[in-house]
């Protein structure tokens, strides 16, 4: 039997487990669920790794230092690599009682560090662009394009006064987020919507697997 043949069974049955949950709860499914998780966390690991890790850090931090004691010179970048290598030890420290309190400065800084990048990137990248895309033109030449504007406008506002609560919803200020709340309610649908669309399409991918390429490979020939 070819290594193709096992390993597409192996994907095979381990997929059929996946789907054991339809029925119920069972340890073919747990088995599955488990051989995955593990799977993808060392795969992240080693990505991590070999990735991140060796080229930002271990091979520019090695070749530094190298040079610096055979040489007396090296890049002051390189050198100062030091400080990230050291926060990184201290990460482990997480695994002892005694010094577990040294972790926090290396997940205090970590944290800092990528909130302040998160609120940029999200700035630049959301907010900003979704400002600018709001930013339409009622007046298009084409009364669609300038009807869809027009709602989309029209519902950007109502859903930011669903959010103002520093009026009482009542009145116009109420009517206003009630349409607001339609406009949601429309958005979360479309969202799930997309979800679903997605999952099924990944079951559509499962079900093509098992029927076009595993019982095939098998010599079971599947009914069209």
């Amino acid at each position: 039997m070819s290594p193709d043949v096992i390993w597409t069974t192996v994907a095979a049955l381990l997929t059929l487990a996946i789907f054991s949950f339809l029925y119920r709860d069972n340890a073919f499914y747990k088995f599955a669920e488990y051989l995955f998780v593990g799977v993808a966390a060392g795969w992240f690991f080693c990505v991590q790794i070999k990735n991140v890790f060796e080229p930002n850090l271990w091979v520019p931090f090695t070749k530094a230092w190298g040079d610096f004691f055979s040489t007396g010179s090296a890049s002051m970048e390189g050198l100062l690599l030091v400080f990230p290598f050291l926060l990184g030890l201290l990460m482990f420290s997480r695994f002892t009682s005694r010094f577990a309190w040294l972790s926090r400065w290396a997940i205090a800084l970590m944290v800092g560090a990528f909130s302040g990048l998160a609120i940029i990137g999200y700035a630049q990248g959301d907010l900003v662009a979704q400002i600018q895309a709001s930013m339409l033109s009622l007046n298009t030449g084409s009364w669609t394009t300038s009807l869809s504007n027009l709602i989309l406008l029209l519902g950007l506002i109502a859903s930011l006064v669903y959010f103002f609560f520093s009026k009482e919803h009542r009145g116009v200020t109420g009517a206003v987020s009630r349409v607001g709340i339609a406009f949601l309610m429309i958005s979360f649908g479309a969202s799930y919507g997309f979800t679903v669309m997605a999952r099924i399409s990944l079951l559509i991918g499962r079900f093509q697997f098992l029927l076009q390429e595993w019982l095939p490979l098998i010599g079971i020939t599947a009914l069209k």
